[in-house]
């Protein structure tokens, strides 16, 4: 399937809760990773998962409570561990600024719908659409980002079908919620992007 041209664009800016750990290694290249807490307007906090190479944070120190902007891309992958949510959304920065500001969280996405999207209402009697957006990166692989529509923007996404290209503006959001896994019951953080505007592509 061709996805089309990239755009994936976030700008992010609130506080670590907590300080850098070491994450992984690719190509010779170590990545740090920490929690950065974003408020809504509506007082609620997205807790958002930032991948940051080593060379970046050379030169400057950020600690848990600091206020950082945070310029970069939305990832996924594939969690097999088992453990977890299966599929891991994270910002992989390319900038990174300690500075005080309002909190922000704006992201921009061009790519493909990859499966029909799912139209529904919720016990509130809102109207929700749920989609699957494959986003092309720079060297030939995508990434899979889940999407939600309420209201009119719901009911104009719900007409569209697979291999449709679509923009849109929105922001990254976690959300909460328990998993039954038999005898037990699992707290666990699912992340999405909350749609505020499409283009037509």
């Amino acid at each position: 399937m061709e996805y089309g041209r990239m755009e994936n664009d976030i700008i992010l800016h609130g506080r670590l809760d907590a300080s850098p750990g070491i994450s992984h290694c690719n190509h010779g290249e170590n990545f740090w990773s920490f929690p950065l807490t974003v408020s809504r307007l509506s007082g609620t906090a997205d807790r958002l998962n930032v991948l940051v190479p080593e060379r970046m944070l050379a030169g400057q120190t950020v600690e848990c409570g600091d206020e950082v902007t945070v310029r970069g891309e939305v990832r996924s992958y594939n969690n097999r561990s088992g453990l977890g949510s299966r599929l891991v959304i994270t910002v992989l920065a390319r900038a990174l600024v300690r500075e005080e500001g309002e909190d922000d969280n704006r992201l921009t996405l061009r790519g493909v719908l990859c499966k029909p999207p799912i139209f529904r209402c919720t016990p509130l009697g809102r109207n929700i659409c749920d989609m699957m957006l494959a986003v092309n990166r720079r060297y030939g692989r995508a990434d899979y980002l889940p999407c939600i529509a309420w209201g009119t923007l719901a009911h104009r996404c719900a007409a569209l079908s697979v291999g449709d290209g679509i923009r849109l503006e929105g922001r990254l959001q976690s959300r909460t919620y328990t998993k039954n896994l038999g005898d037990i019951t699992q707290e666990r953080t699912a992340f999405e992007v909350s749609m505020m505007t499409m283009l037509e592509e």
